[in-house]
């Protein structure tokens, strides 16, 4: 059903996580609108822009975290929840890469992990979807940062629970919405999510919810649930979300201290989603970032879509960055990371890490 409409930005790329081999193939990418909106019959926030067709995940899709030693942290702590509330066999639905099935595995797991785009040749992982044709079924099934990007997400996760059998536990992490509510973070809505989540949301659409909170200091949402007590939310008025004000303020502000201070280059560190919308916002202020960082070395060398900024090495920066150089951390967990890794040798902003 329509609801009200909470934010729209016109023309952003439709994919933020995939590489690009060329600029012009990079500011040739596919674009798309988002139109933020919390549907009036289940309180479920959505883009009702987003057109499925448009997104093609294939080996050109990278957001692989584990690179860093801030996220391993990070996967260990979810690690002890699945070891805490999961016995039996496993099912990763969206296994990326296979980084965390490989984790699981590594701790005594019996998993199979599903993924068509994975490259890889882990035999426990299969690249195809998930459904009943699959003839795949276990007690848990594992659901990391795959919902965000799936339009009907009940209907999804009903797919999800027939394929198993009717059974199982399930473990969802995804983006926090309040989160980004409260830090006014534009940079963290993006095509590629079509949905936008919040924990109550969750005690709404599952009968038995185990657990359920906040982590990777609360980026992200995480719960434990029944399978078989799945069910359509149904609106509250309750859960009417206000939509915070002035939630593009800071655009213009950082955009003023680039432009006060570009007789210095300035750098993003983050070519994934919040430095790709990060970048593009700025050039769309008149303000543009001079360069891109990532440790991740499928990424350097490539291309961020539509600005087209190349991906930098840590190392390849450090040589060209000046002492006084603006580096915008565009992930506040990392900064003590990055801060180490490039000597604090330069000026540091965790983008992320304000509020207002």
């Amino acid at each position: 059903m329509p609801g009200r409409t909470l934010y729209t930005a016109e023309q952003l790329p439709v994919f933020q996580n995939r590489i690009f081999h060329s600029d012009e193939e990079a500011r040739n990418c596919a674009r798309g609108d988002v139109v933020l909106a919390q549907d009036s019959g289940t309180g479920l926030v959505s883009n009702r822009a987003f057109r499925p067709e448009l997104m093609t995940y294939d080996a050109d899709y990278h957001n692989e975290q584990g690179l860093s030693a801030i996220f391993q942290t990070h996967l260990q702590n979810v690690s002890d929840i699945i070891l805490e509330h999961f016995h039996g066999s496993l099912i990763e639905v969206g296994c990326g890469k296979g980084h965390f099935l490989e984790t699981l595995q590594a701790l005594g797991f019996e998993i199979t992990g599903l993924d068509p785009a994975y490259e890889g040749s882990n035999p426990a992982i299969v690249k195809q979807y998930f459904d009943a044709k699959s003839g795949l079924t276990g007690d848990g099934i594992i659901l990391r940062h795959v919902l965000e990007h799936v339009q009907h997400p009940v209907s999804f996760l009903s797919k999800i629970r027939d394929a198993n059998g009717g059974r199982g536990r399930i473990y969802i992490e995804v983006p926090c919405f309040d989160w980004i509510c409260d830090r006014r973070a534009w940079f963290d809505i993006f095509y590629e999510h079509v949905n936008y989540f919040r924990l109550s949301d969750f005690t709404r659409m599952f009968g038995m919810v185990t657990e359920m909170g906040r982590i990777f200091n609360g980026q992200y949402l995480y719960v434990v649930a029944d399978l078989a007590t799945l069910r359509l939310p149904a609106f509250e008025e309750a859960e009417r979300l206000e939509f915070p004000a002035r939630f593009l303020d800071s655009v213009n502000r950082y955009a003023a201290e680039l432009g006060i201070r570009k007789c210095a280059p300035a750098a993003v560190w983050g070519a994934a989603s919040k430095g790709v919308i990060f970048a593009l916002f700025m050039s769309r202020a008149g303000a543009e970032v001079d360069m891109v960082i990532d440790i991740n070395p499928a990424k350097q060398g490539k291309f961020l879509p539509v600005t087209a900024l190349q991906v930098q090495s840590p190392e390849a920066a450090m040589k060209s960055l000046a002492p006084d150089a603006e580096i915008f951390v565009m992930n506040g967990n990392y900064l003590e990371e990055v801060r180490a890794l490039t000597e604090n040798r330069f000026h540091y902003i965790g983008v992320d890490n304000e509020t207002i």
